[in-house]
């Protein structure tokens, strides 16, 4: 099995479940962080002008809405986002798959909470279908670390390349000089502050 190098071209990002229930649930991770590295994921697909899916579950229950800031810094997407009804693999879902489809890109990298639970059955299933995926796991959390485990473990069998936001994002952006690699530079360093650097002068 060789490396996928993803490209805007050819990739569609995927957010799953990253609703303000759900995000309760994650303890591997800070759950705040997995937030804010979707949305920084978000910001990167749309630089790039990539499709973007989103999908919840019973948002009217327990798991609630999508966390605010994705609605935010994706508006477009969160207005057509498919609502599933409670279907556990979001792949088993036709409207789900059908928005994939009208992407019509072949890469697609995903995250979502919980990896456990919604994030492992459609990665799997979406490689099962043909498709190449990357699953992003500091976008995404789980309630235990030996839960998490699991999920990388059978991501990774079934062929699912494991990255983290950063990996992605720099691999999308490829040249930070870039109109595109400027601002999502300065995104990543806001999400991990940095102490001022001053320049000695010759």
């Amino acid at each position: 099995m060789s490396s996928p190098h993803f490209t805007p071209e050819n990739a569609a990002l995927v957010l799953i479940d990253h609703q303000v229930g759900t995000i309760q649930l994650i303890k591997n991770i800070m759950p705040d962080t997995a937030v804010r590295n979707a949305a920084l994921l978000g910001q990167a697909a749309l630089a790039y002008k990539m499709p973007i899916v989103m999908t919840s579950s019973q948002e009217d229950h327990v798991q609630g809405p999508l966390h605010p800031l994705l609605q935010q810094t994706m508006p477009d997407a969160y207005a057509a986002r498919v609502k599933r009804v409670g279907i556990v693999n979001a792949w088993t879902d036709p409207n789900f798959v059908k928005a994939i489809e009208a992407t019509g890109r072949r890469q697609l990298i995903m995250a979502a909470v919980t990896t456990d639970i919604c994030l492992v059955f459609p990665a799997i299933s979406a490689v099962e279908a043909g498709y190449e995926v990357q699953a992003v796991m500091d976008a995404s959390g789980c309630f235990t670390e030996i839960a998490e485990d699991m999920a990388r473990r059978r991501m990774e069998r079934a062929g699912v390349w494991l990255t983290s936001t950063n990996t992605m994002v720099a691999e999308l952006v490829q040249d930070w000089s870039t109109p595109e690699g400027g601002p999502l530079v300065m995104a990543m360093t806001a999400i991990s502050p940095m102490l001022p650097v001053e320049w000695a002068s010759a």
